[in-house]
């Protein structure tokens, strides 16, 4: 069996990074996401619609996340094995807008810890907090799974 995941690791947060998404990231990921609304791909359009910017579409902040230098180290040290882990949910809280070039800031705390089938699967739900000099702008919960490859379920 898995280690189990000490629950005392709810609370802990990871050091902050700090990232932006440029025009062409933004546009790209627009169109991959069949995005037909002008404002995220064209600057005329955001700025006709009182953007200064292109907005950042609404789950590029799961992308964003992807940039932190260091996204590997929590699962590492925690000693899970990254060919053990499923992507088990993920959901948006927004609270202000963000736009290309804006400098955002990340950082990740746990706030749960618990697991089902008698330990085969482990979830870690962790909240990522996404700021903008020091202001709220979305919150990302995911749900990160974490399976016994022993256990039959």
């Amino acid at each position: 069996m898995t280690t189990p995941i000490d629950p005392s690791l709810i609370g802990t947060r990871t050091d902050e990074f700090s990232t932006s998404a440029e025009r062409g990231r933004l546009r790209f990921f627009a169109e991959a996401t069949g995005q037909t609304d002008p404002r995220y791909s064209d600057l005329g359009a955001a700025r006709a619609a009182g953007h200064p910017d292109l907005p950042i579409p609404p789950t590029f902040f799961f992308c964003l996340e992807m940039d932190n230098p260091n996204r590997g180290d929590f699962l590492a040290q925690l000693g899970v094995d990254v060919r053990t882990i499923l992507h088990g949910g993920q959901k948006f809280t927004y609270h202000a807008p963000a736009h290309a070039g804006d400098v955002l800031t990340f950082w990740t705390e746990v706030t749960d810890v618990s697991s089902k089938k008698g330990g085969a699967l482990q979830f870690i739900v962790r909240d990522t907090h996404v700021g903008i000099a020091g202001k709220p702008v979305v919150t990302l919960t995911s749900t990160i799974v974490v399976r016994d490859p022993k256990a039959a379920l």
